[in-house]
């Protein structure tokens, strides 16, 4: 037993620190540039990223997917989204993403689809990059730019619960006076 503890350790350690953003390498990989916006994702406020090719597949055709997924306060990322990046007349390929209000990091990856029909995914297996927001919750730790000095939340324009906590938290107590009534 102490032997199988001894050997999952090193697992258990190997998870990512809240609000430090990852990155991959883009060696090896037909993307030459990527440029991901210095300023934290915001809620509801667009997150741009764009990046250019090699130049080989740059000329061949090639369309650049974003895989994204946004993860929440709560600790549940939604499923994936996919979306063609967009190519500008100097040949960069943009795309923007726009977190909610309870986004805690994004989570993303590429898909280089080739004229030949190919496609690579980078990184291969995984996310690739993870940014954190301006104001996120992980493993009971608040933090961002704009988490307050009280330690229970981030500022905000807007009084009450953050997404769906307050209308889950109704019909949770809703739910409970009918199960007690029942009995």
């Amino acid at each position: 037993m102490i032997l199988v503890l001894l050997l999952l350790m090193p697992t258990l350690t190997a998870v990512a620190e809240g609000g430090v953003n990852e990155a991959s390498s883009l060696e090896g990989t037909d993307i030459s540039i990527l440029h991901i916006s210095p300023q934290e994702p915001q809620a509801n406020v667009a997150y741009p990223i764009w990046l250019n090719l090699s130049e080989e597949a740059d000329q061949n055709g090639t369309i650049v997917e974003w895989v994204t997924q946004i993860c929440i306060n709560s600790g549940v990322c939604y499923p994936p989204s996919t979306q063609s990046l967009e190519r500008d007349e100097s040949g960069n390929w943009y795309g923007e993403i726009i977190p909610d209000d309870s986004a805690s990091y994004i989570n993303w990856r590429f898909v280089l689809h080739y004229e030949d029909q190919s496609e690579v995914i980078i990184p291969e297996t995984g996310w690739g990059w993870k940014v954190w927001s301006s104001c996120w919750y992980d493993n009971g730790t608040w933090g961002g730019s704009t988490w307050n000095d009280n330690g229970d939340d981030c500022q905000s324009d807007e009084d009450g619960l953050p997404g769906p906590t307050a209308p889950l938290a109704t019909l949770s107590l809703a739910m409970a006076a009918l199960m007690a009534r029942r009995d």
